[in-house]
């Protein structure tokens, strides 16, 4: 299936002279629109400049070329004047985190095996980025905002715009800078000390996925402040599981018991503090083998009074501001300091405790 180059005319057609408006953000603006074959899909007009339009064209070529159940199908793209767009399929269901950041009543949970197949489609969908293509695509940005689904909830990794291509023979590339959202970046690009950065610091967004979406089914109780502590913490969540106290994931079925601890130990995997001890195809490969095989790994590495202990000559690198949850680059004398660190409202706000 052919990418194709739209004009702003055909745009305007196609979103009602853009009045059908989904949403809005730092990136710019989401409309839904209909294609003259009748096709539903998304348009988003990027807040861009002409700077890196080349680049924005090869990136948009390569993604083009990407068909993977798990990927979203980029439809077409626009680069006329001051308007950059991109037009992917329209996904029914929205994104992943309003089911797991739920917001009022008209938000159901979904069920422990509808997320336990969420997490392999997302799974896959990252391991065929890295290993699947012409060329190796690292996103940069894996979060619950940019996991799509459609009308089965099957999941979609979107939003390419912090990705970057390499070739599939580079296992460690170069950045000048850090990317990605706070609490999902990967330590390793702002310190050079705790390792190369590689495909691994997508493992290690997913493996924060994971804990999102562990996390926010629980049910806490706010009532006390160390409650607000306890939330989505991996080493809070490691020493209950090390201690052999129960989750508190209320009322779930052995099978869902199984889907669970499966996704508490592949996170606590990809949240290695040093890349090269981060899976992916092994992570896969827990996921969907036995529960028994399972072994928890060592404690994650995660908090920035730990953190401290790392040479901190390597100052951190700035970050560009993602598309949505105000990605940020926070450093107080010269440190990096961790999500872990805040609390955190139910828009990603932060701050620091």
């Amino acid at each position: 299936m052919s990418v194709d180059l739209m004009y702003i005319a055909i745009l305007k057609n196609v979103t009602n002279n853009f009045k059908n408006k989904l949403g809005q953000g730092g990136f710019g603006s989401v409309y839904k629109g209909i294609l003259q074959s009748g096709r539903i899909v998304v348009v988003k007009v990027l807040v861009m400049s002409k700077a890196n339009g080349q680049d924005f064209i090869n990136e948009i070529a390569t993604i083009g070329r990407i068909h993977h159940v798990n990927i979203v199908q980029l439809v077409g793209f626009c680069v006329e004047g001051s308007k950059w767009a991109v037009i992917y399929d329209f996904m029914p269901n929205g994104s992943l985190d309003k089911f797991i950041f739920l917001k009022g009543e008209k938000n159901i949970p979904l069920s422990w095996n509808r997320l336990y197949k969420i997490t392999l489609g997302v799974g896959h969908g990252i391991e065929y980025l890295h290993q699947g293509c012409d060329m190796q695509i690292l996103h940069f940005d894996i979060k619950p905002h940019n996991i799509l689904l459609d009308e089965d909830f099957t999941p979609k990794v979107s939003d390419f715009g912090l990705a970057k291509l390499y070739s599939t023979n580079e296992s460690i590339v170069s950045l000048t800078a850090a990317r990605g959202t706070l609490g999902y970046i990967a330590l390793e690009l702002f310190y050079k000390n705790v390792g190369h950065v590689s495909c691994k610091a997508d493992v290690y967004s997913f493996g924060m996925l994971l804990m999102e979406m562990v996390g926010k089914q629980r049910h806490f109780s706010r009532h006390h402040e160390e409650d607000l502590s306890e939330l989505l913490f991996p080493s809070w969540i490691y020493d209950r599981i090390e201690q052999g106290e129960d989750m508190e994931m209320g009322d779930v079925t052995e099978d869902e018991k199984k889907y669970i601890w499966k996704m508490v130990i592949v996170a606590l995997w990809c949240v290695q503090m040093k890349p090269m001890n981060r899976p992916m195809s092994k992570a896969l490969d827990m996921l969907e083998g036995d529960v028994e095989l399972l072994q928890l790994p060592p404690k994650p590495t995660l908090y920035c009074h730990e953190i401290s202990a790392l040479d901190l000559e390597n100052k951190p690198m700035g970050v560009p501001i993602s598309s949505h949850n105000a990605s940020i680059t926070i450093s107080l004398d010269g440190r990096m300091i961790n999500r872990h660190a805040f609390l955190y409202d139910e828009n990603h706000n932060a701050t620091l405790m």
